[in-house]
């Protein structure tokens, strides 16, 4: 169902442009990336589609508002960086964060950002959701666990340096 929907989608606007944010808290002096977690063991990054002609990076925020944000509150969402790109080549679940060289039209492109959080914030969390905090060392070669785009985070993570108060 979620590939026709894709398939549809691209008959009528084209590639699907999606954009997620990675939000890092600093736990025992370590990384750790915030993930929601439905059931037992699907986790995902907060993101949405977005839409021909909207700003990826306002799109972003509204998304991390909308998604996290408290009702009533105002939480300053600093995007910063892109930190990498994947891509869907056929309306199948592989992603690839390169575009294959027999790929000619592929059919979404997600971008992750690198989200700054303020010093304190205190999020929403959807219903059916959990936020978990999983460190950059549980993530490391675990697609198994947590799929090939979150699985490689520490690598992109990687050229970033960390400074703990």
């Amino acid at each position: 169902a979620r590939f026709q929907r894709m398939r549809d989608e691209y008959a009528s606007i084209g590639m699907r442009k999606t954009v997620e944010g990675v939000l890092l808290v600093h736990e025992h002096n370590l990384p750790h990336v915030l993930l929601l977690q439905l059931g037992t063991s699907f986790f995902k990054l907060p993101g949405v589609e977005v839409a021909p002609g909207e700003d990826e990076v306002e799109c972003l925020k509204t998304c991390l508002s909308e998604t996290l944000g408290r009702q009533g509150d105002t939480i300053h969402w600093g995007v910063d960086e892109m930190i990498c790109n994947w891509w869907r080549p056929n309306y199948e679940p592989p992603q690839y964060p390169y575009i294959p060289p027999h790929v000619t039209k592929p059919k979404e492109h997600r971008r992750l950002f690198l989200v700054r959080l303020p010093e304190r914030a205190m999020f929403a969390v959807p219903r059916n959701y959990k936020l978990v905090a999983a460190p950059l060392f549980e993530l490391y070669d675990n697609s198994n666990g947590y799929g090939p785009v979150i699985s490689a985070l520490p690598q992109n993570l990687s050229r970033f340096s960390y400074v703990y108060a």
